[in-house]
Order: C-alpha cells, then structure tokens, then sequence
C-alpha cells in the first residue's frame, strides 16, 4: 500500500503559496512610502490607525522585510508572524465595518453600495487568502527550494 497520502516530506510546490505571499507584502510595503496619502499614512488616517505617521513606516518595513525574507524561503516561519499580525488587523479595522455596516470604535466604515456578509466576503477576498498564506507558511515552513532548506542541509551535512 502506498504511503504518499501520509507523506510529510516538504513539498517543492510551497514555493508557489512563498512567491505569492512574500510578492504581495514586498509590494505592499513598498507602495506604502511611493503612495504614502493612498495606501500609507494617508489610508491609515482615514480607517481610523492609532499613531498613523508611526504605523503606517512601521507596517511599510515590516511588509518589506517580511516579504522579501518569505521570498527567499529564508526564516519563513518566523516572518510569516508579523504578516498574519497585519492581516488580522487589516480584517478587524476594515472588513469588520463592512460586515457591522457601521464604524467600530475607531476604524470607520468606507462608502460602498452595500454592507453585511456578502460585501465583505467581496473586499476581504485578498485578506483572507494572505491570511491563510501566511498561516500555511507559519505552519510548514519555507519548503525544499528555500534558503532554510539550504542551511538545513548544510549544518546536517
């Protein structure tokens, strides 16, 4: 009987969820110094982001940082943390609202036609999949084609 079902050897296809994943954050951070009113400061501003001249910077590096070192498959499990931190965030401050139909707290609601299930279900779709990215990172690490593959098998070798 074969065991592939039971297999839990690194699969080379995590390369796939590493690239998507830390491509994404790479560019987001980015976007938050080259666009800093839209999808920086500014949109921290809007939504409500205590101390946003501060974490709007701080979330731009981490988003860097982080993307780049999931990229490269390099301490992926420990980068993925701060990205699922964010992403927490993102969903609390901007897709609860939607889901309430109403500001929560701080974090005010963006103009849409619609609100409740269905309309946030729409707005968080990039959330929620790099939410679960970065969870199945956390989970099993960078995969063969990483650089922690590559230190792995150079201090066992």
């Amino acid at each position: 009987m074969s065991q592939a079902p039971l297999d839990t050897t690194p699969s080379s296809a995590i390369i796939l969820i590493r690239l998507a994943v830390g491509a994404v954050f790479l560019s987001e951070g980015i976007q938050k110094f080259l666009f800093p009113a839209d999808v920086g400061v500014g949109r921290f501003i809007r939504i409500g982001i205590p101390a946003p001249e501060i974490m709007g910077p701080l979330v731009g590096v981490t988003e860097i940082v982080c993307g780049a070192l999931i990229l490269m498959g390099l301490f992926t499990r420990l980068a993925a943390l701060p990205i699922i931190g964010i992403m927490l965030v993102a969903i609390l401050t901007t897709k609860i609202p939607i889901l309430l139909g109403q500001d929560l707290g701080p974090f005010q609601v963006r103009t849409l036609q619609r609100y409740g299930f269905w309309s946030m279900a729409h707005e968080s779709r990039t959330d929620f999949a790099m939410l679960m990215g970065s969870l199945f990172l956390a989970w099993v690490g960078g995969g063969r084609w990483s650089l922690d593959a590559h230190r792995r098998r150079r201090s066992e070798g």
